[in-house]
Order: structure tokens, then C-alpha cells, then sequence
């Protein structure tokens, strides 16, 4: 029998992530130390109270039915979380929707907002969900270029009048993946005042916010007027170390909210009932936590950044997130130095372009191992001399 895809599979090629993966398995075959600094999944686990919550539910035969949303305690969890870390006040029942996981709400909302040929607005270099996203929609993408020089905020006036007219939602993402850059005020004021000039909806993916070093990441909807054009995503995922748990929530417009939960309704049937409760605690005791999960990343940080400085690679030190962006030397793509830097030291990093053709130039690296293997990578790209003939 033969078997095809359908057209929209083409829009769906296989990531390099894959790529890498498979190569990263074949060295590891032919016995090579590999050290996996691509993907940016922790390596940590949650807290104690929340195993021992999920631990404790899981034997409860009365938590194993359809959950159909968020729970009413998750959503007063939620609520407190925002009004406790950002001096946010949402509405639980109306300004608050679980997701699966804050990749599933985003790659999902523009389905109920952007029609075929619309376009939205995506950071370039971004997250490759977002092209998902905008390939299900049958939307199209406008890249706006996140440059050193503009301390890797988008410049809203370069975007040109036709396709503002076309443009139905854009996404932001600070603190960034891959680009660790931070949004200041000024920046999301003006992207309100943009949003209600040009009627577009912002979907602002917040990710890491709890992953910072130098400065606390600003909430998209402490913003005066923020709520009346868009919505933040947020994820347990990276800030209590539960990836694998999918859980995470949207907050904001009510119009946006209800959007998407109509359509959700349609796809899935909730978030097992013990990972929520789990997650309520995570959130409600958040900073028991979320300390001690910052010096950690921290520490890895500083012991990267230096390391690589010292055998002369100047990569910059991020003020958030879980990633280093790192210029590569002169003289190569980005694509072949990651190959380079895997084949002859055993580093897997993920190309720049990967996430866009403003991120040509750079490598992403994942702060997603122990400071003493942190440190063996460094001896690695060392004693391979990769870099010092690199930089000749």
C-alpha cells in the first residue's frame, strides 16, 4: 500500500534537533564522549513537596477521571502567582486557561484568531514552535530581526504598512529562546501602543521567567493596558524543573482566553488532576524554590562563561534564561561550526540558523549539565584545539 502526507507535512520538515540527535548517537556508538549541551531540557528535578504531592495523589483511585480544564485551585494558584511575583491582578475565571504545557496554548492559539494569509509577526531568531504555530494557522510569518545592536528588541517601525494591515497576533519572547534579552518597560508600553494602533493581538511566551541572574524579567502584563490586546504564556516546564509533566497556563484578555479554551475543548481533555495539584504547590510555594534553582543555573553560568573566556572563546554572560548565545568565529556558518565542534570535541550546541536567518553567526548553548561536566567541556574544546585553530 502506498502511503503519502499530506501538503501541510511539508510545511513540518524534520528539525535539526533530530539531526543532531542521531549523529550525537552515532559518535556515542563508535565510543565518543559526548557532552549535550543542544536541548534546553533540565536536567534537575521538581521540589520535594511537589513529588511527594504527586507521589501521595497518584494512589488516590478517585484522580484518574477527565479533568476536562483547570481545576478551580489551580487557577486561584495561578492568580496568587501573579499577584504575589508581578503585582498582577487576573480574573481566575476569566483571565486564567491550563494548557499542556505553555508550547501547546501558543502552537495552538493561532488557530482561533489568524485565518489563511494573515500574517503574524515572529522574532527572528525565535523558538521553532512558533513557525509551527503559524504553518498550522495557514498564516504567514513576518520575521522581525532581534539584533545585537538593538539589544535584540524588534524594531516595530521597520515593519512595513501592508503587512501591518495583514497582521492579526505577534509574538514576543523575553526572556528569549535562543536570545537571552531582557524587554524593559518601554519596550512592552510601546508594543501596547503599537498592538491598539494596528489591532493585534500579542502573545508574549514567558517561559523563563524565573530563570534570571542580573534582573528580575518584567511581566508583559504588568503593563498599564497590557490585558485589553494580549495575553503571557507561562510554563512550569523550566522554572520547577516539571517538563515532562506538561503543565503550564495562559493569562490575559478574556476575549483571547476564551478563544482558545473554545478550541481546546475541541482537542484534549485536560491535565491529569494529580499533576495539577502538584503544580498548585509549585506555585504557591514558588520561592522556597525558585532561589535556590537560580544560583544553581548561576553558578553554571559563570563556570561556562568563564571557562570558555578562558581558552578564548568571549561569549556574553546572559542576564536570564538557560542559554548562552556565543558568537562563532569568522570563517564558518553556524551549521558547520556545530558539526566542527561535535566532531572534533564532542560538544553538541545547537546552530543559530536553526532558529531563523538572523540567528546565522551564533550558537545556542544549553546550561542543561552539573558545573564539573560544564567544566569537561571546556577541557574538551581545549584539548581539541579546535578553537585555537579557529580563531588563527
Amino acid at each position: 500500500m502506498k502511503i503519502t502526507f499530506s501538503q501541510k507535512m511539508n510545511e513540518f520538515p524534520t528539525l535539526i534537533f533530530s539531526e543532531l540527535l542521531a549523529y550525537k548517537k552515532k559518535l556515542q556508538q563508535e565510543g565518543k564522549e559526548i557532552i549535550d549541551l543542544s536541548v534546553g531540557s533540565p536536567d534537575l528535578p521538581p521540589p520535594d513537596f511537589v513529588r511527594e504531592e504527586l507521589a501521595k495523589l497518584v494512589q488516590d483511585e478517585t484522580q484518574y477521571g477527565y479533568s476536562l480544564t483547570g481545576i478551580p485551585s489551580f487557577h486561584e494558584a495561578v492568580r496568587g502567582y501573579y499577584k504575589r511575583e508581578f503585582q498582577v491582578d487576573v480574573d481566575q475565571d476569566t483571565e486564567v486557561l491550563m494548557v499542556m504545557g505553555s508550547q501547546d496554548g501558543l502552537v495552538h492559539l493561532p488557530l482561533a484568531f489568524a485565518n489563511p494569509g494573515d500574517y503574524i509577526l515572529v522574532p527572528d531568531p525565535g523558538y521553532t514552535a512558533y513557525e509551527a504555530a503559524i504553518s498550522l494557522a495557514g498564516a504567514k510569518p513576518y520575521p522581525m530581526a532581534l539584533k545585537e545592536e538593538n539589544n535584540f528588541l524588534p524594531d516595530l517601525q521597520t515593519i512595513p504598512q501592508d503587512v501591518l494591515e495583514k497582521t492579526k497576533l505577534m509574538i514576543l519572547n523575553f526572556p528569549g529562546n535562543p536570545v537571552p534579552a531582557l524587554a524593559t518597560k518601554e519596550f512592552f508600553a510601546n508594543v501596547v501602543q503599537f498592538a491598539n494602533e494596528h489591532n493585534i493581538i500579542v502573545l508574549h511566551d514567558f517561559a523563563y521567567s524565573e530563570l534570571y541572574y542580573d534582573e528580575k524579567p518584567i511581566s508583559f502584563l504588568s503593563i498599564e493596558g497590557a490585558s485589553e490586546v494580549g495575553v503571557e504564556f507561562n510554563s512550569l516546564s523550566k522554572s520547577f524543573n516539571m517538563a515532562g509533566c506538561r503543565i503550564g497556563y495562559v493569562v490575559g484578555n478574556e476575549t483571547v482566553i476564551d478563544g482558545l479554551n473554545r478550541l481546546k475543548s475541541n482537542l484534549d481533555y485536560g491535565v491529569f488532576i494529580p499533576i495539577q495539584k502538584a503544580a498548585i504547590q509549585a506555585l504557591t510555594y514558588s520561592a522556597s524554590f525558585t532561589d535556590t534553582l537560580r544560583a544553581t543555573y548561576k553558578n553554571r553560568r559563570d563556570v561556562l562563561v568563564e571557562g570558555l573566556k578562558s581558552i578564548g572563546w568571549d561569549v556574553e554572560s546572559p542576564k536570564a534564561s538557560m542559554f548562552l548565545w556565543a558568537k562563532i568565529p569568522q570563517g564558518y556558518t553556524s551549521m558547520d561550526f556545530a558539526y566542527k565542534l561535535l566532531d572534533e570535541a564532542g560538544i553538541v550546541v545547537t546552530p543559530g540558523n536553526a532558529f531563523g536567518q538572523e540567528g546565522e553567526g551564533y550558537v545556542r548553548i544549553a546550561l542543561v549539565q552539573s558545573e564539573s561536566l560544564l567544566l569537561r567541556a571546556v577541557d574538551k574544546i581545549k584539548e581539541s584545539n579546535l578553537f585555537s585553530t579557529l580563531v588563527k
